[in-house]
């Protein structure tokens, strides 16, 4: 496929910050031309593409912008809705910043990675696809405030006087839980029981509460990728969480050019780590992280339930592989396949 270079005139960078974007055309070559600073509202957005059409070198024009999930979600609906290409650009690594940090570098590098990038990503889109991505953000941090919560009910029992402790030992989370809601002040208790058993209520409320709320995420978001793409749910392995993952960040059909882009965006491509005699690949650190907790998540169940993937580990561990390099290879034969069957798969939904 031909590169981003041979499509366009000139890449508009654009490093996004909460109240101001900084642009800089590039040209296809790569050479620095101008650079604006806007505010990050729907004026600046106009007057960004108004100085975009007077600086560019020709009418072809891309835009690589920096944070299109966050910073310039923003700005990216609004250049897509006018009709405009545009990239979604990753970050630039501490490491890779070796030749300074400024706002105008850091869209400079945006514009000269999207030229470089054989497979340059598309923004996400849909609106199916984003009320999973706020289901999804809501449920993790939901799922990490019940396990802050619940450390912090079993520590005070933990410390709890013998006869309200005895109350709980050996028993299971959800019966601890219980057993607190019912506690009750007691006439003559020291004050230092007295708030325990109250912090104790409070908390068990509270985990009581997560609960409910991680049940009704899970409902919701079975329901929507249901009516997006069922066939998800059929592979082995797969949940609603894995599935609403995976489409928020494939989005839509043509966002990835090749099914090597989603893997190297979901860090399931493999790292060349051989030396002399020894040939061999390293787990990819980088990427969506939440994608390529996804892929480890819907391994890891095949590994154990699916027979195929058990026989499959099984000769790759008779041929010398660990059970990291083993995983890596599944983890990579799961963004192959599972690309192209969203990709291909007839949907029940618009995303």
């Amino acid at each position: 496929m031909p590169m981003l270079a041979d499509l366009v005139d000139a890449v508009i960078g654009v490093d996004t910050h909460t109240d101001t974007h900084t642009a800089a055309v590039v040209s296809r070559l790569g050479s620095h031309l101008a650079t604006i600073e806007v505010s990050a509202d729907a004026a600046g957005y106009a007057q960004l593409t108004g100085w975009a059409a007077k600086h560019a070198p020709g009418p072809r024009i891309a835009w690589a912008i920096e944070g299109c999930g966050s910073h310039g979600a923003g700005l990216a609906r609004a250049l897509a809705a006018a009709g405009h290409q545009v990239i979604e650009a990753d970050r630039p690594k501490k490491a890779h910043r070796r030749g300074g940090k400024s706002d105008e570098l850091d869209a400079i590098r945006a514009a000269r990675q999207a030229l470089a990038a054989p497979d340059p990503a598309q923004p996400r889109t849909g609106d199916t696809r984003e009320a999973l991505r706020i289901l999804l953000a809501t449920r993790e941090h939901a799922t990490k405030t019940r396990t802050a919560t619940v450390n912090t009910f079993k520590a005070l029992i933990l410390t709890a006087p013998e006869d309200l402790r005895a109350q709980f030992r050996g028993r299971p989370t959800a019966a601890q839980v219980r057993a607190a809601l019912a506690l009750q002040p007691r006439p003559g208790q020291p004050v230092s029981e007295r708030h325990l058993r109250q912090a104790l209520h409070q908390l068990a409320r509270q985990i009581t509460g997560l609960d409910t709320a991680l049940k009704t995420s899970l409902t919701n978001l079975r329901s929507l990728v249901r009516g997006w793409m069922p066939a998800l749910l059929a592979e082995p392995g797969i949940g609603p969480v894995s599935a609403a993952q995976l489409l928020v960040t494939w989005s839509h059909p043509g966002r990835f050019r090749t099914e090597a882009a989603f893997a190297a965006l979901t860090a399931t491509a493999p790292i060349p780590a051989s030396s002399g005699r020894t040939a061999r690949h390293r787990i990819n650190p980088y990427g969506d992280r939440n994608a390529n907790r996804a892929l480890h998540t819907i391994a890891v169940s095949r590994l154990r339930y699916h027979q195929p993937t058990i026989a499959y580990a099984t000769r790759r561990t008779a041929e010398g592989k660990n059970t990291r390099e083993i995983r890596r290879c599944i983890k990579r034969y799961l963004a192959r396949n599972l690309y192209r069957l969203m990709e291909h798969q007839p949907t029940l939904d618009k995303p």
